[in-house]
């Protein structure tokens, strides 16, 4: 069945909590359909090249301080440390979007000397039907769209920020979750309550800038369901590859998590045990930066299927 989740109050929030009601309860195997605005609530195009645009409202300074998320979404017999399964069906960006950069404190700007509080902004005019991008200056980019944020809350009572990574997914910001991918998620409360936003229409690894191309997401089609399969942290299997993700503070652990997931990948997929899985990871394992500018930095292990033949 597919639900049309409306793009309302009621149904956006900024934060993850276990206390957010569901505003929408399905069956596992249901789809989820839905609009979001960009990541700093604007639903309106830009009127100029700083990026003023008509934002959504009214908002909760406290609790709306994050990515304006769709749901709570409950998935009826999903139960903590069960697995979440999230496809990607569809997505499609609205007509604009923006990427500020060198203005927003982060310790790679201020490594990089930019972090000065200008702000440059990248105004981008979108075409979903030919999937290209170009800016005020001209220049073109393939698009290749994604949603940054999909998650549910950490198990614990309490108000917490959209902005990090975590286990239970949020803010991935893994340019390969567009069209075609699932993403597997540990169930971290009953019910799940599952949420998603934060359309991208390109972004590289990294996110070296702190923002990718941030867009609405005119329509996003989403498939939830349940797998049989134990996780510690998400994994995803997108065309041709399987995924590994880690998020921590520090980067090397942020490796270590995704290395080891990869290993348990290996095992489960493949038949191959973890002291062999490692040598042969060193050959056909690559690791890539998901993101670096969310406080908990993000690294996800990549396995093609034709690294082993």
């Amino acid at each position: 069945m597919v639900h049309e989740l409306p793009f309302e109050r009621r149904t956006v929030h900024g934060h993850f909590s276990r206390d957010l009601p569901p505003v929408l309860s399905i069956d596992p195997g249901d789809s989820v359909v839905f609009s979001s605005p960009d990541a700093g609530w604007g639903i309106g195009p830009p009127s100029d090249d700083a990026g003023t645009r008509e934002r959504f409202g009214p908002r909760d300074p406290e609790l709306d301080g994050g990515h304006p998320l769709l749901g709570p979404v409950e998935v009826r017999g999903a139960v903590e440390g069960a697995t979440l399964a999230v496809h990607v069906d569809e997505l499609r960006v609205g007509a604009w979007g923006l990427t500020d950069s060198a203005g927003w404190p982060s310790p790679l700007n201020e490594r990089l000397g930019v972090a000065d509080g200008n702000s440059h902004t990248l105004v981008w005019q979108l075409d979903g039907d030919a999937g290209t991008g170009v800016d005020q200056f001209g220049r073109k980019v393939s698009l290749r769209p994604f949603l940054g944020v999909m998650g549910m809350p950490p198990p614990e009572p309490g108000v917490y920020s959209t902005h990090p990574p975590r286990r239970w997914g949020g803010n991935i910001d893994c340019s390969e979750l567009g069209e075609g991918a699932t993403l597997y998620l540990p169930v971290p409360v009953d019910g799940a309550l599952f949420s998603a936003g934060d359309g991208h229409a390109r972004q590289g690894d990294g996110e070296v800038g702190q923002l990718a191309i941030e867009a609405p997401m005119e329509r996003a089609r989403l498939t939830l369901s349940l797998a049989d399969v134990e996780l510690q942290n998400p994994v995803a299997r997108i065309d041709g590859a399987w995924l590994a993700f880690g998020f921590d503070v520090d980067l090397d652990e942020a490796a270590a998590q995704a290395v080891d997931g990869m290993l348990e990948l290996m095992r489960r997929e493949r038949g191959i045990e973890r002291r062999d899985a490692l040598a042969l990871a060193s050959v056909v394992v690559d690791l890539r930066i998901t993101q670096l500018v969310n406080g908990v930095k993000g690294v996800h292990a990549v396995l093609r299927d034709d690294a082993l033949v």
